[in-house]
Parts: structure tokens; C-alpha cells; sequence
């Protein structure tokens, strides 16, 4: 037994399901079977014993009809009418009240049988099967006779019946043992086909790269939904690789830039420029510049990791009391920093409301917002943020009347480091993170936003977050 067991995990998937699926129908044909037995045994034993008690009233009925006295003149008569009711292998009697054998018929029976003693007078109808011999025995009172009419027969036809049927059933269930092994098997290769597909596609994966996908056959099971699922999962999986790989390249290359000036400036140094002090002034605001543009780059792609690395639980107990002070401030910020816009602020609407975000992520966010509104839009200009609380949610408007953006960029401003160049002008400050970072963490709070924009028209930012209750 120890063997086996250690032998079983050691088989091949479509062996266990081969073996098991064989001893499964197996198990199923013998108790379907055994089932069967049991029911035709006891109905066919129920049909005897309903057979005889028919006989018992038909007997019992006929001898009350006759009123014939039981006494030795009329022994002939009542045996030629117990004759009537008998059959083969049985026995028809009349005892006495002490069981004593009166009249008897019998076919087949030993004599000992026929004329042994039977029962004392029962007070009603007794039935008994034993030793494969059914009894049925009713009181009769005639004439001042008191006694028992007992009908007996064997259920030796019966057991041979099912000897017989039972040995068919068992021949089946050697068959069925017999046709489950390649049952079984056909129905395992039918179902580690898909895993040997799927095992082949991930071969080929590792071979040929992630363009490789599961056939499709038209089905529309579950293997067929495991089938989409791995396709889909691998898709997914391709466009998170190529996305990665392109954010890589987009750092590489807004990295070089920096590194390359500061470089080339501190070559220049190095070989001569020390000893001109208007050349080594120039050159190191150069490098100062171009290491604090590259500064903000790495700080804003920490702040995208760090919101691609929060979790949905970390932000559930976060919550900003006072979001109209919160835009005071970040309006104040901007004003000193970019005294050249007409910023107006309509923060009343969300006075002692509270947003479901915490306070540095709201400022975050409106900064990133505000921040290109006040890029993109010329001096002088005026930028507008409205407030609003609806269904339950707390809408911020930021709106600049700049230079907008065209219809095939808005969808693309999402990604890492895009920028509507060609629309916005190159020449403007930023690295295409802000709008990722602020969609990130917007989602991490349940919240929404959305741009609406049109060249030459300006952009509205529409930020839609969550109202918290007290």
C-alpha cells in the first residue's frame, strides 16, 4: 500500500485522470448495479407474496362459499379445492387449532413438510419468508371449526432468477471495468489537451517572445474561457513590457540631455575654460541649470513610483478636512511663483466639506493641474477654478484660455513622458509625468478627471473626488 501511494503522485496528470476516471465509472456501474438488484429482488418477491395473498382470499372465500364441514367425509373435496390454489415446490394446508395437519396438497415438498406440525391458532394473518420459503397463514372458523389455511411456496425460481441475474451484471461490470481503461484514457487526452496547448504556447513564449497566443477553436467553455484569459493575460503582459521598455527609453532619453551639457561643460573647464572667468561663470550656471532640471525629473519620477506602489487599503482612512483652504493655498503658491496670470478661485461651494483624499495627494494633484494651466496659457491670461459638491461628489474646474491641445494629442497626454510638442510648443518646461501621476493617484481615491480641450481654445481640467461624510 506504501508503494502505491508513493507511486500515484509520481504518474503523469493524464494517467491519474485516466485511472480515476475508470475507477469512477466503475464504482458507479456497480452501485447502478447493486441498485437494480436489490429493487427487482424485492419486487419480484412483493409480486409472490401479493400473488399469494390473492390465492389465500380466493381459497378462504371459496370455502366459506362451499359450507363444507371439516370432517373426514369431505377431506377429499377440501384437498381437491387446496389442489386448485397450489403450485409447484408449494404446499396448501388446513390445521387444526393446536397446528395439527388436517387436509393438505403439495407438490414437491418432503412429506415430513406436509405433515409436520405448524402453528397454534394465530388471532390474525401471519406472513413469514425464511429459508427461501414464503408462509402466509389466515384463521378460518366453519362450522365449529376453528383452524389456520397456510399457503407455502418456495422462492427457489426467484433465487435462481437472480443467481442468474446476478452473474450477468457481474460479466457487465468485467466489461465495463474492460472498456473504462480506454474510456478513461480518451477522456484524459481529452482534458490535458488544452494544458498541453497551453504548455506548447508557453514554449513558444519563452522561444519567441510574447507575441505568441493560445489557438482558438470556436468553442465556448470553460477551456475555451482559461484559453481567452491566458490570451488576454499575455496581452496585457506585452503592452506592460512594452510599456515598460519605452518608459526606459523616454528616461534614457531625457536623462542624456542633462548629462551630456553638464559633461560637455565640465570638459570645457577642465581643458581651458577655468582660466576665462566669463566662460567659467557661463558654464557652471549651464550645469546648475541643467542639474536642477534634472533633479526635478528624478524627484517626479519617485513621486510616480511611489503612486504606482500604494496599495487601495492605504488610502481608505485618508481623508482632507478642509479642501477649500487647501486651494487658497495652492492659488496663493502659484501667484507668487507666476504673478503674471489672473487666477480666479470659487472655493465656497466645498466650505466644511471633506474629500476622500488625503491633504499632500489633494496638493499634489492641484498643483499638477494648476501647473499647466499656467504653463500653457499666455501672460497675462486668466485661469479659472470652480467648485462644486453633486451626487456625492466634491468637481474642481481648472480652465485656461491657452494654446489647447489638438484632438489626436488628448488621448495620449496620459502617458509617461508625452507631450503635445508639436501643439504646445517644445520649448516649454516638463517632462510628460504630471498628468500620469495626477490619474494615478486620482484612481487610488475612487475619484475621476478628465480634459476637454480644443487648439487655440484653451483646456479645462474636470478632477472628481469623492465627498466623506463625518
Amino acid at each position: 500500500m506504501s508503494k502505491l501511494h508513493r507511486l500515484l503522485p509520481a504518474l503523469p496528470i493524464h494517467w491519474k485522470l485516466a485511472l480515476w476516471s475508470s475507477l469512477l465509472m466503475c464504482a458507479l456501474f456497480a452501485g447502478a448495479s447493486a441498485m437494480q438488484y436489490v429493487f427487482v429482488e424485492k419486487w419480484m418477491a412483493g409480486r409472490e407474496e401479493m400473488a399469494v395473498r390473492r390465492d389465500m382470499r380466493e381459497l378462504l372465500n371459496e370455502l366459506l362459499a362451499k359450507e363444507a364441514a371439516v370432517e373426514p367425509s369431505r377431506f377429499a373435496q377440501i384437498r381437491a379445492l387446496l389442489d386448485k390454489y397450489n403450485t409447484r415446490d408449494g404446499m396448501v394446508r388446513l390445521l387444526d387449532a393446536g397446528g395439527e395437519p388436517v387436509v393438505a396438497a403439495s407438490d414437491g415438498l418432503p412429506s415430513e413438510v406436509v405433515y409436520g406440525r405448524g402453528p397454534a391458532l394465530p388471532e390474525s394473518a401471519a406472513t413469514k419468508i425464511a429459508g427461501g420459503v414464503l408462509t402466509i397463514s389466515r384463521p378460518i372458523q366453519i362450522f365449529g371449526f376453528d383452524g389456520t389455511v397456510e399457503i407455502v411456496r418456495s422462492l427457489e425460481p426467484i433465487e435462481r432468477l437472480m443467481d442468474a441475474y446476478s452473474r450477468i451484471m457481474l460479466l457487465c461490470l468485467a466489461g465495463a471495468l474492460l472498456l473504462s481503461v480506454p474510456g478513461g484514457r480518451l477522456l484524459s487526452r481529452l482534458l490535458v489537451r488544452p494544458l498541453k496547448t497551453m504548455n506548447e504556447t508557453m514554449s513558444k513564449v519563452k522561444q519567441n517572445g510574447l507575441q505568441e497566443r493560445m489557438p482558438m477553436d470556436g468553442a465556448n467553455d470553460e477551456v475555451a474561457a482559461l484559453k481567452r484569459m491566458f490570451n488576454d493575460m499575455m496581452d496585457e503582459l506585452q503592452r506592460s513590457f512594452e510599456a515598460q521598455k519605452q518608459f526606459v527609453e523616454d528616461v534614457s532619453h531625457e536623462l542624456r540631455t542633462p548629462v551630456a551639457v553638464i559633461e560637455g561643460h565640465l570638459a570645457l573647464l577642465q581643458r581651458w575654460g577655468k582660466r576665462d572667468a566669463e566662460v567659467l561663470d557661463d558654464s557652471l550656471r549651464i550645469s546648475l541649470e541643467e542639474l536642477g532640471r534634472l533633479k526635478g525629473l528624478v524627484e517626479e519620477l519617485l513621486a510616480l513610483s511611489r503612486a504606482e506602489r500604494m496599495e487601495l487599503d492605504e488610502t481608505k482612512s485618508l481623508v482632507c478636512a478642509a479642501p477649500e483652504q487647501v486651494l487658497r493655498e495652492i492659488v496663493d503658491k502659484a501667484v507668487r511663483l507666476r504673478g503674471n496670470r489672473d487666477i480666479r478661485l470659487a472655493a465656497e461651494p466645498l466650505a466644511g466639506s471633506m474629500l476622500r483624499i488625503g491633504r499632500a495627494h489633494l496638493e499634489q494633484l492641484l498643483l499638477i493641474v494648476l501647473d499647466n494651466a499656467v504653463k500653457y496659457s499666455e501672460a497675462g491670461s486668466r485661469i479659472e477654478i470652480k467648485t462644486a459638491a453633486e451626487d456625492g461628489m466634491a468637481v474642481i474646474s481648472v480652465r485656461d484660455y491657452g494654446i489647447g491641445i489638438g484632438a489626436e494629442d488628448l488621448p495620449q497626454v496620459w502617458n509617461r513622458f508625452y507631450r503635445a510638442d508639436k501643439a504646445r510648443g517644445s520649448a516649454q518646461s516638463g517632462y510628460g509625468l504630471g498628468l500620469s501621476i495626477a490619474k494615478r493617484l486620482i484612481r487610488l481615491y475612487g475619484g475621476e478627471i478628465e480634459l476637454r480641450s480644443a487648439p487655440g481654445e484653451g483646456t479645462e481640467a474636470i478632477v472628481r473626488l469623492r465627498l466623506a461624510h463625518e
